[in-house]
């Protein structure tokens, strides 16, 4: 795990059914996970204890389980994302607009799928999480797109609504950093990457 703000890690693992690297985060004074693969140095690695997991849409399930099993976390999804889990996926629904665990709030994106969340944390200048509307497949690279053939039938249209939704995002919530699911963190220009995306 490497610390990227004060009480803020993130790691990568290889998926392994998508078998790609995928992002996780620690928020350690929130005593919350996002979007958790168990990191590579194990669960001891937390201290303290995490409390939750927050999902940014239904397929980040990812290592939930072991992180409820071996500290009684509660697995938070929003409600539209919930036909995806089994009955021994105990997942606790929240609804965009929600407050959570942390004082993080939950802003609907949709488009892309209607569970489809960016989570927003009121901390060291203001924090975004996102799920998989925007992506950085490569180190240093600017935001983008999936490719077309995961988006679905209109790729050109649901691209024009997750733009409008991250502008949405833009005007109602200050922050300075981006969490990404799917690729490196954008620390402290995080807001400039966005703004960039979402206009393009």
């Amino acid at each position: 795990m490497n610390r990227i703000l004060p009480g803020v890690f993130h790691w990568t693992r290889n998926h392994p059914r998508i078998k790609v690297e995928v992002s996780s985060y620690w928020l350690r004074d929130e005593r919350v996970v996002l979007d958790p693969l168990v990191p590579p140095e194990g669960l001891e690695a937390f201290s303290p204890s995490p409390e939750h997991v927050l999902l940014t849409n239904r397929h980040h399930y990812r290592d939930s389980a072991a992180f409820a099993q071996r500290f009684g976390c509660t697995v938070w999804c929003v409600e539209q994302g919930l036909h995806e889990f089994k009955p021994d996926q105990p997942v606790r629904p929240f609804r965009f607009g929600d407050p959570l665990p942390g004082g993080i709030t939950a802003f609907e994106i949709g488009a892309l799928c209607p569970d489809e969340t960016a989570l927003v944390v009121p901390r060291e200048g203001g924090i975004v999480a996102l799920a998989d509307g925007a992506v950085r497949f490569e180190p240093g690279a600017p935001l983008g797109f999936v490719p077309d053939s995961l988006i679905g039938d209109d790729p050109e249209g649901v691209k024009v609504a997750l733009r409008e939704a991250y502008r949405r995002l833009l005007r109602e919530h200050r922050f300075d950093h981006v969490l990404l699911a799917h690729g490196d963190p954008f620390v402290g220009d995080g807001r400039a990457a966005l703004e960039a995306f979402a206009r393009a």
